[in-house]
């Protein structure tokens, strides 16, 4: 423990200081190329293509790579003009995604690959970022072009990695990493491309080794993406003391933390629900050099909202409302939730102007049961029955018993019996939360209305549902058989309480 307290506190002192400045860039001598003999990746299926996007997150750490040799990092005015006729080229291969042959032919027929080379090659497949299966065919492409003598730039091997991890073709990553530095093409970014695609397919051990592995490379040195992926890898682990010792090497290594190195440290303490870290970092960030930004505030919200603090979670959703409302629906249900969960007076009103954002098909059914204990607890029987009987239509089930306690309140509150008896008799069929107050609610609302033989039936029920009667029930029954007159039954009862070994009330023989 003093171990990590003491990182947290040297992060902290760190950060006041502002010791941080850039590292000169180092050059780095290449292997002569070789080429390859018979591509690997014809071998492969292109049969299938995925709509699963690599995450955010991940692709964020790679937003400020910088790799001079790459013609993709930048463009002059001469080569931009080519991107409207890239977006053509893209246009017609997803036009033909299925189709190889006519994919190649596309290729091989285009005017940009021999006149702009790997520019052409890399900003392609950026386009194709949200199509990786199609960009794969399109590298395949690409590679089988060595034979032709064309030699691939560093840069392209990157993507291909990157594709193949998002593909989850770890292989193919591996081998292309080790295609990349047999070619004399393995940089920074080579390691980080792989390292991304390890923690992407959820190898977080392989991960840090090829870490230690670049770092005992002789002409490579970590780049702020690469301590970037390990924060994030480190902080989804909840490994907070490895994460902020790895901020601390940032420092070591003459690098300058960027925007993401920061939201994934906030990432980290909200996933490990350190909240105090969260909020003293953010702080950090409002008086920096280094300015929070949308991701921030959406780590930040969450983080609020995890920790209950209503307050700050609505001032932090005010920062980044529209955005939230258009594209993170998650977070609206998380604050929906912290709200039936506070005591906010205002509470049913927020809480009806957020779920208007949420689309029918974004149901949840832990958010559903919430609602049903919001309404009743706020006396809103009616907008209680609604949301109970939505649930009944689709087979959702309540299995808290407090929120069976406060359906069972609710109807009470109101005198609701007939209403009460449809949902005990619903509930039941539904396999809903059973339990033994449904019926002693059931029972006192019938002995109020002198509605004695239906109070007896529950008993019937009760016995048929496996719910032991306690003494609670039995003094149920006295009561209104004493406050109606009822002696005879009251005699009777008293036989079945002492049968059940439940002690005879006091007052039971004053008259």
């Amino acid at each position: 423990m003093k171990r990590v307290l003491g990182i947290s506190n040297r992060v902290k002192s760190e950060l006041i200081q502002q010791k941080w400045y850039v590292n000169p860039t180092r050059t780095k001598t290449l292997n002569p190329a070789r080429f390859i003999g018979e591509p690997f990746i014809q071998s492969r299926s292109f049969c299938s293509d995925s709509n699963n996007s690599f995450p955010r997150e991940i692709i964020k750490l790679f937003n400020n790579e910088k790799d001079s040799t790459a013609s993709c990092s930048g463009f002059d005015q001469e080569e931009s003009r080519f991107v409207p006729d890239i977006s053509n080229l893209r246009d017609d291969l997803l036009e033909n995604a299925h189709d190889l042959a006519k994919i190649e032919e596309t290729l091989d027929s285009s005017y940009l690959f021999p006149r702009y080379g790997s520019s052409a090659v890399i900003e392609l497949l950026n386009q194709l970022k949200s199509k990786p299966q199609l960009a794969l065919k399109v590298f395949s492409w690409r590679f089988k072009k060595i034979h032709q003598g064309v030699t691939l730039d560093s840069e392209e091997y990157v993507k291909g990695i990157m594709i193949a991890g998002r593909v989850k073709d770890i292989d193919l990553a591996v081998e292309l990493f080790m295609e990349a530095g047999n070619a004399g093409r393995r940089k920074a970014s080579t390691y980080n491309a792989l390292m991304s695609a390890y923690l992407y397919n959820g190898l977080d051990w392989k991960c840090r080794k090829l870490f230690i592995e670049m770092k005992e490379e002789v002409n490579v040195a970590p780049t702020i993406v690469t301590y970037n992926i390990l924060t994030s890898l480190y902080g989804r682990l909840c490994l907070v003391p490895y994460m902020e010792k790895i901020f601390l090497e940032i420092k070591d290594s003459n690098l300058s933390p960027n925007i993401t190195t920061y939201n994934n440290l906030i990432s980290g303490y909200v996933t490990a629900w350190q909240f105090e870290k969260m909020e003293w970092m953010y702080e950090f960030m409002v008086q920096g050099p280094v300015k929070p930004d949308n991701n921030t505030h959406l780590y930040m919200l969450r983080g609020y909202a995890h920790w209950k603090r209503v307050d700050k979670m609505e001032m932090t959703y005010e920062l980044v409302k529209d955005v939230v409302n258009e594209k993170h629906l998650v977070l609206i249900r998380m604050m929906i939730g912290v709200y039936c969960d506070s005591s906010d007076p205002d509470r049913v009103r927020k809480i009806e102007a957020l779920l208007k954002i949420i689309r029918k098909a974004d149901y949840r059914r832990w958010l559903h049961v919430k609602l049903i204990k919001v309404y009743a607890d706020d006396n809103m029987i009616e907008r209680m029955q609604s949301y109970i009987d939505d649930a009944f239509d689709r087979n959702t089930r309540v299995v808290a018993k407090r929120v069976m306690y406060s359906i069972i309140a609710s109807y009470y509150r109101h005198n609701a019996v007939e209403d009460l008896s449809k949902f005990v008799k619903q509930a039941e069929s539904a396999r809903w939360r059973i339990c033994r107050s449904l019926y002693h609610c059931k029972m006192a609302m019938y002995s109020s209305h002198n509605r004695i033989e239906e109070m007896e039936k529950v008993l019937e029920e009760m016995e048929q549902s496996g719910i032991e009667p306690t003494k609670k029930t039995f003094m149920i029954m006295y009561k209104a058989y004493t406050n109606y007159g009822h002696r005879a039954k009251v005699e009777q009862l008293l036989g079945n309480m002492f049968k059940h070994g439940f002690e005879i009330p006091g007052d039971a023989f004053s008259s």
